[in-house]
């Protein structure tokens, strides 16, 4: 597996065990529609919680959670579409941010709930 590819591995794991940790039940991983793919779907609080995981060694040029673009944001809700009506969930639902700073030297998480919202 390349390099690249194992970190996001790793910071996709990390991002799982710490929402767990919040009190996050964790429903699908990596759930893929029409060539696009959301890392992970959660539950919270009677909510939908759509996480996108992003993982770097450094937040030297700019943090994990400015590079969604909204191309990957519409990419995030099309695919959350699908999952919704897939599986007839009735509940609210809002689109985080895990960030992960992964290093030899430092691992760092941070949660920006309501990262991103919906528009049409």
């Amino acid at each position: 597996m390349a390099e690249h590819n194992q970190l996001g591995k790793s910071g996709e794991e990390l991002a799982a065990k710490y929402l767990k940790e919040k009190g996050y039940r964790v429903l699908d991983r990596n759930y893929r529609f029409k060539g696009s793919e959301v890392d992970l779907f959660c539950e919270f609080d009677n909510q939908l919680v759509v996480v996108e995981v992003k993982t770097r060694q450094s937040s030297y040029l700019a943090g994990p959670e400015e590079t969604v673009s909204i191309s990957k944001q519409r990419s995030i809700i099309k695919v959350t579409n699908q999952y919704i009506m897939e599986r007839e969930i009735d509940w609210e639902c809002r689109f985080d941010i895990v960030s992960v700073i992964l290093n030899s030297k430092e691992l760092k998480i941070d949660h920006l709930e309501d990262a991103f919202y919906p528009t049409f």
